[in-house]
C-alpha cells in the first residue's frame, strides 16, 4: 500500500546520523505491517537499512539477532550440533504460516514491536531467555528480557523514538532440551496457543506461554513437575483475564489447549509421553 503521508524518507548509516525523534516519525524496517494498511498519522520513515546490521553473529557467549534480520536468514541459520534447542528456530519461523515474500522481508525486530499475542519471534526468544538491547531516544541503552519487554497485545516497553537494536540468546539456553508446541483453529491459521518448554541438564525446566495469553508468560521450576504441580502452576500463575479471545479462538478454548499443550511438553522432556 502507498503511504501518500510521508513527505521524507531519512537514511541513517550509523546510530550518530539517527534524527532527533518527532511526531508522525516511523521506523522502516521489512515494512511488513507498515505498508499493509493507512498509516495517515504518518510524515517521515527512518529508513533502518543503510545501518547495515550483521543478520547474526555467533560467538562464545551465544547468538546475536540483529533486529533487522529477516525471517529467512534466522531460517538459514545453521547451528552448531550441541544447540539442542535449535529446531526451535525453524519451528518458530514456520509458524508465521507465511508467504516467502514476508520471510524474505519482515524482521525479528518487527515481529517483536508489534507485540502480537501471536507473534512467533517472541515465543522463540523468550523461551531461550532472550535479552533485548534497545536504543533509548536519550541516547542511553537499556537491557530487557524479551519476556519482560512484551507487556501486553501490542504493548511494550519502548517509548517514542526508542529502537530495538539485537535480541542476544546466551549460550546455555540454546544448549538445553526442549519441546515445541502450537495449535490453530484452522490447519494455516494465527497461533491460538504456542507453547515452548525447555530443560537444562541439571533437570530444571521452564515453559514459556505465548499465543494463548495477551503477553508470555514463563514459568519456571527447579524440577520437572509432574502433572498435577504443572497444571496447578498454570491455573495460579495465568488468570483468566490474561488469555487473549480474538476470531482466532476465545479465551476459554486457548486456557483449555494451554493446559493440553503444556502437558505434552512435559510428558515429552520427561520421556513419558506416548508414541
Amino acid at each position: 500500500m502507498d503511504l501518500n503521508t510521508i513527505t521524507e524518507v531519512v537514511r541513517p548509516r550509523s546510530r550518530t546520523e539517527l534524527p532527533a525523534w518527532t511526531e508522525g516519525d516511523a521506523w522502516l524496517a521489512g515494512g511488513t505491517w507498515l505498508f499493509s494498511e493507512p498509516q495517515v498519522h504518518l510524515r517521515r520513515l527512518i529508513d533502518l537499512t543503510d545501518l547495515k546490521w550483521r543478520a547474526l553473529t555467533i560467538g562464545d557467549a551465544g547468538l546475536t539477532i540483529a533486529a533487522t534480520c529477516t525471517v529467512a536468514e534466522l531460517d538459514a541459520l545453521a547451528c552448531p550440533a550441541d544447540w539442542l534447542a535449535s529446531p526451535l528456530i525453524n519451528q518458530c519461523c514456520r509458524a508465521f504460516l507465511a508467504s516467502f515474500k514476508i520471510w524474505k522481508t519482515a524482521t525479528v525486530g518487527g515481529n517483536l514491536c508489534m507485540s502480537l499475542p501471536a507473534g512467533p519471534m517472541i515465543s522463540l526468544t523468550a523461551a531461550l531467555e532472550g535479552i533485548c538491547t534497545i536504543w533509548k531516544a536519550d541516547g542511553s541503552e537499556q537491557r530487557i528480557g524479551v519476556a519482560d519487554f512484551v507487556t501486553g497485545n501490542q504493548h511494550n516497553r519502548m517509548t517514542a523514538g526508542d529502537l530495538l537494536r539485537q535480541i542476544d540468546i546466551p549460550l546455555a539456553a540454546l544448549r538445553r532440551r526442549a519441546a515445541f508446541r502450537q495449535i490453530s483453529l484452522t490447519p494455516v491459521g494465527r497461533s491460538a496457543a504456542l507453547l515452548i518448554g525447555t530443560a537444562g541438564q541439571d533437570g530444571e525446566f521452564s515453559l514459556v506461554v505465548t499465543a494463548s495469553t495477551v503477553r508470555p508468560i514463563k514459568l519456571h521450576f527447579a524440577a520437572l513437575p509432574d502433572e498435577a504441580s504443572l497444571r496447578s502452576a498454570i491455573l495460579h500463575h495465568i488468570a483468566d483475564d490474561l488469555y487473549h479471545g480474538d476470531v482466532h479462538g476465545k479465551p476459554f478454548w486457548r486456557k483449555a489447549m494451554t493446559l493440553r499443550l503444556a502437558e505434552e511438553i512435559r510428558s515429552e522432556l520427561s520421556g513419558t509421553a506416548r508414541p
